[in-house]
């Protein structure tokens, strides 16, 4: 029974955790009531939507009409050009009013990521609440829903006026959400429609593995708190039971999923549940699409022919820990979607740099990570931390306020307050602990498991806001020599990127868009690693085994047009828990 689609109402929104199948599940959402006769748009607010290749059709930034589902039109929100109408839109009218010095200020503060999260808040919002705009649709449904970081953001109660003309504390979320006073009518008749279930429905989507349900858990309470209380649960990619039989690997997989799904916390396991079977397919194109929720796979069994290169091939990911341990010391970032696998793969190549000799700090800046859970045990030359965004964040607002707010009065200190209130103040606490830590980079290993793409990338503009703000006080000061957490990060002699991906289409492609992001701030990802890779674990399931088959397009596409060096890590029969298996899992075999 697919629960969520029982009486849907006006507006659905899919979200989750990074590769469990928003967008293929939202995309056959959209097709299903179009084919039951409704009028459907389906909008993607993803910043690397696949909307249009699911479809094989040019979407954008408009409204397209899918010419083979009659009554489903598709819009892709561009959040890089939103982001650049709403900065043109708050700055064009300053232009020559203000002293040049103050312009360059607030265009550098309408520079980050948290900028254009807004600006796409921004472009939605009116999908929303614009009765012109959607009154010839009887549903729309959007693929990835906003952030409960956004509708804390909009939610902040404050006056905001004006330009924030300086800022020593760092990025603030105050300088984006300066442009927003005007609609901030049109803001909370947007939140308030996505709380009233009569008009939205919230799809939490997961796949039956600890970490994405710990994720999506968290999702739930942070949602519910701000009034987001509907919410429907959907387990995507659940390997039937049946592929069981005479595979160890297939066994194992039902095994893990089962354990997984009966742990799941009392709040989300409560929630309505639809549990949708893997598919042997990729979810391309339309029969696949109408496939997913129709169970009708017949038609689309035919196994995709493996290349002549086998996985032979490509290095293992003890290749790449043997030319890391060669400079003795420095950064290892590991960076990509989420649920990659970042956490155990930083674990292993930590345990393995450790194991021979060379002195580790094991680091994570993503406060839904478990590293001590990953690792169950300890080393000798590991040392183990965690970047706590709530601990981070109160010293950094109890510092602000002791330095910057001291002097203040009333009704200045409020403001004050209400800026370190807002979600971006944790995104600063974060980076200073993080540019704490990398120091130590000099002396010894700092391996760090980054947060998902859109924290480490706000991350990044933390870091580039202070390396421009340094680097101009420096300038003023006759200062040459000296170093930002910036510079280090761009030093190829220091810092060493990985990136980590599935063999899968949407994690390839927010993997490629990060890879561009990085190169865009100097820095030059080091190496990829693909992930639980079925086409190196050689399944015998059939099922399996046409996934494996379906891998190879990706793999290439990552060999040949993304990466200077590449491991393959094969997916595990065990979850690869504990210093034993993550020194197995470092040191993995070459598959043949």
């Amino acid at each position: 029974m697919m629960d969520f689609l029982e009486q849907p109402p006006r507006f659905l929104f899919f979200t989750g955790k990074g590769g469990v199948g928003k967008t293929s599940l939202a995309c056959a959402t959209a097709v299903r009531l179009a084919d039951s006769g409704r009028r459907v748009l389906l909008v993607s607010t993803d910043p690397a939507s696949n909307v249009g290749q699911v479809f094989d059709t040019q979407i954008g930034n408009r409204l397209v009409t899918i010419d083979a589902v009659p009554g489903l039109t598709a819009l892709e929100i561009d959040p890089e050009a939103a982001a650049g109408a709403y900065r043109e839109r708050i700055v064009g009218p300053v232009r020559g009013v203000l002293p040049e010095d103050v312009v360059r200020g607030i265009e550098e503060q309408l520079s980050g990521a948290c900028t254009t999260e807004i600006a796409a808040f921004d472009e939605f919002t009116g999908l929303l609440t614009d009765d012109a705009l959607i009154a010839g649709f009887d549903h729309i449904v959007f693929d990835t829903a906003p952030t409960g970081h956004t509708i804390r953001l909009l939610q902040l109660p404050g006056a905001w006026s004006g330009f924030l003309e300086s800022n020593d504390n760092g990025a603030s979320c105050l300088g984006p959400l300066a442009g927003l006073e005007k609609q901030r009518q049109q803001y909370r008749a947007a939140v308030a429609a996505l709380a009233d279930p009569l008009r939205t429905r919230l799809v939490l989507v997961a796949r039956a593995q600890a970490s994405t349900l710990r994720e999506v858990a968290r999702t739930h309470d942070e949602l519910a708190a701000i009034g987001l209380q509907r919410q429907y649960l959907v387990i995507n990619g659940v390997l039937p039971a049946a592929e069981a039989a005479g595979d160890a690997l297939a066994a194992a997989i039902v095994a893990r999923e089962a354990r997984a799904l009966a742990a799941l916390p009392g709040a989300v396991a409560a929630l309505p549940r639809t549990q949708v079977p893997l598919k042997p397919f990729n979810l391309v194109g339309l029969p696949a699409l109408r496939a997913l929720l129709d169970d009708n796979a017949g038609a689309l069994s035919t196994t995709p022919a493996a290349p002549a290169n086998a996985p032979g091939a490509l290095p293992a990911l003890a290749t790449l820990v043997d030319e890391l341990a060669t400079a003795g010391h420095g950064l290892v970032m590991l960076m990509g979607k989420g649920g990659v696998g970042k956490t155990t793969l930083a674990a292993a190549v930590a345990v393995e740099l450790a194991r021979r000799g060379l002195p580790v700090h094991l680091t994570t800046s993503d406060p839904a990570a478990h590293l001590t859970e990953t690792l169950e045990g300890s080393l000798q030359q590991l040392t183990v931390s965690r970047i706590d965004p709530h601990a981070e964040t109160e010293r950094y607002r109890a510092e602000v306020l002791t330095t910057k707010g001291k002097d203040l009065d009333a009704h200045g200190r409020a403001l004050l307050e209400e800026d370190l209130r807002s979600p971006c103040t944790e995104e600063i606490a974060v980076f200073q602990a993080f540019s704490r830590i990398i120091r130590e980079a000099g002396r010894k290993f700092v391996v760090m498991d980054t947060a998902p793409t859109g924290h480490t990338l706000l991350l990044l503009d933390a870091t580039g806001a202070y390396h421009r703000e340094m680097a101009r006080h420096m300038d003023k000061s006759g200062i040459t020599h000296y170093t930002t957490p910036m510079m280090q990060l761009q030093d190829p002699a220091q810092t060493r990127v990985l990136i980590v991906t599935l063999a899968e289409t949407t994690p390839v492609l927010e993997a490629a868009r990060l890879q561009d992001d990085l190169r865009r701030a100097g820095i030059e990802p080091w190496a990829w690693v693909i992930n639980n890779s079925l086409a190196a674990a050689s399944p015998t399931s059939p099922l399996l085994m046409r996934r494996a088959a379906a891998e190879w397009a990706q793999i290439d596409a990552v060999r040949n047009l993304h990466a200077q060096r590449l491991a393959l890590v094969p997916l595990q029969a065990e979850e690869p828990v504990g210093i034993a298996r993550l020194q197995a899992l470092a040191a993995g075999q070459r598959h043949s």
